[in-house]
């Protein structure tokens, strides 16, 4: 007997009624037969359809199909008004009300008694489940002001998770953990997003993100087999060209000369690749109609423009 087996004959009777009598038609009569003596099919509230009468379940059923709504009189009529749990701490949150569901003051009594409650709650709270509440929150807006990808988020979620359980925030900043566990899901996959916009949008400073993401890597990202990898220009020359509206061409040049010179030995190891891509951008766009000042290349790179004549140089040298 498996578990949705044991779950639906623990259930009184005065329950079941909660679940709808529906017969399937794409049950087999075989499997009625194997049943019970009097097979009784319904679709529980989970979409598992089952025996009323022994508690045999037959797999998963999708009930209904979401439809799309375009009017306003469609979005009000499929509405969905079901809570979504959460994968941590109580499903039921007990807050400090003062009014009922119908917005009418409570007693002095009741109020009292629902403030009792929410700090009984709160006191069988764990920490790290406290540590949760506050940092999925500032997670999820942070990625989605930089329209971080859910594959990301879901890496840098479970990275966050790991350094609560070691308790690596205790008497360090929530914020700056967030900020550094999404930055190393970003190096993880080498997304292009940038560290700077990461702590302008969080508004943390950018020297205690590092102090954090230095722990992350010595501390966390062994214990998780995940592999920070560096940044490279490649993906910044495209990403940078978008903001200047250079063309395609100019911007595969911009590659292809980063890929000779670091043939003919530019080195990479300790060299800003936000420089690096500037400069190769500013080198392709040089000879041709897109030609961007050295201005306007280092303001959309954020690098100053004598890391970018210096790269530049560098790459002209080597590319002959």
């Amino acid at each position: 007997m498996n578990i949705n087996q044991w779950q639906i004959m623990e259930k009184p009777m005065l329950e079941v009624n909660r679940f709808e009598h529906i017969h399937h038609p794409n049950l087999k009569e075989e499997e009625e037969e194997h049943c019970c003596d009097n097979p009784d099919p319904i679709i529980s509230e989970d979409g598992i359809r089952v025996c009323r009468n022994c508690g045999l379940t037959f797999g998963q059923e999708m009930v209904c199909h979401e439809r799309r709504a375009y009017t306003a009189e469609e979005i009000r009529s499929r509405q969905r008004t079901e809570p979504r749990w959460r994968s941590f701490g109580p499903r039921t949150v007990i807050t400090r009300v003062k009014n009922d569901a119908r917005g009418r003051l409570l007693p002095a009594k009741k109020q009292a008694f629902f403030s009792r409650l929410s700090k009984i709650q709160g006191s069988l709270i764990n920490s790290i489940e406290r540590n949760y509440w506050e940092a999925k929150p500032k997670l999820q807006t942070l990625a989605n002001k930089l329209s971080i990808p859910d594959f990301i988020v879901e890496t840098a979620w479970k990275i966050y998770c790991e350094v609560a359980r070691q308790k690596l925030t205790m008497g360090r900043s929530i914020e700056d953990f967030v900020c550094a566990s999404l930055y190393a899901a970003i190096r993880i996959y080498n997304f292009s997003r940038l560290l700077e916009e990461l702590t302008e949008v969080a508004n943390v400073p950018p020297r205690s993100v590092h102090r954090a993401l230095g722990l992350l890597l010595r501390n966390v990202l062994p214990v998780l087999n995940l592999k920070y990898r560096p940044i490279n220009p490649e993906p910044l020359v495209f990403r940078f060209g978008n903001e200047l509206n250079l063309s395609m061409a100019v911007q595969k040049n911009a590659v292809q000369l980063l890929i000779t010179a670091s043939k003919h030995g530019l080195r990479r190891m300790g060299q800003d690749p936000k420089g690096l891509a500037a400069a190769a951008l500013y080198v392709a766009a040089k000879g041709t109609n897109e030609h961007k000042t050295q201005n306007q290349i280092a303001g959309v790179a954020r690098v100053t423009e004598v890391t970018l004549r210096t790269h530049a140089k560098q790459i002209q040298d080597l590319c002959g």
